[in-house]
């Protein structure tokens, strides 16, 4: 079995499915949701492959996943249902990556992700993901992340892109300098 072709091809009919029915965006934020819940709770793809588990818990554990409090959209659940009936809960996780990867080519998003030793208030957030989408021509979406072992200052991942401004960065850099000028006096 192919993962990249199975979840390519539910990917692109999913896409097609949600621009025929006019739902692509609702069906954005719902795989996103999905996407972020398999990142932070890896149990979840041992519970879909868990074969004690009838379909409708599968269904049911799917859509607490994608939709929290919120009611699933009717499309979203039969798109699920197809999933479930086929049998491809283990690919669902690629099927989600490949249908956010589709979805954000074609409406030109990119994503961002800055990450500080203290939280951002949104004012900053807000005019980074201005300049982002002013100078890459593109919808900006941002992610942040609080990793207080940064020690200050900031590293901002776009589009394969690092620019690393944190004081632990620049602190392992003057120790990998002074080490080798030392090296040389010695």
């Amino acid at each position: 079995m192919d993962i990249g072709i199975i979840s390519m091809r539910y990917a692109k009919a999913l896409l097609q499915y949600a621009k025929d029915t006019s739902t692509e965006e609702r069906f954005y934020e719902e795989m996103r949701m999905l996407e972020h819940n398999f990142r932070e709770q890896p149990r979840l793809r041992e519970a879909l492959s868990n074969p004690v588990l009838g379909k409708r818990e599968k269904l049911s554990l799917l859509a607490t996943a994608s939709m929290g409090e919120q009611a699933m959209s009717r499309e979203f659940a039969r798109f699920m249902t197809l999933v479930l009936k086929n049998g491809r809960e283990g690919v669902l996780q690629y099927i989600c990556l490949t249908f956010l990867y589709l979805y954000r080519k074609e409406h030109n998003i990119v994503i961002g992700k800055l990450i500080t030793a203290t939280p951002v208030s949104d004012e900053v957030k807000q005019r980074i993901r201005r300049e982002a989408s002013t100078r890459l021509q593109a919808h900006t979406e941002l992610r942040t992340e609080v990793d207080p072992n940064i020690e200050g200052g900031f590293i901002f991942d776009i589009n394969g892109v690092r620019l690393d401004a944190s004081i632990a960065t620049q602190l392992k850099s003057v120790r990998r300098q002074f080490v080798e000028k030392n090296r040389r006096i010695v």
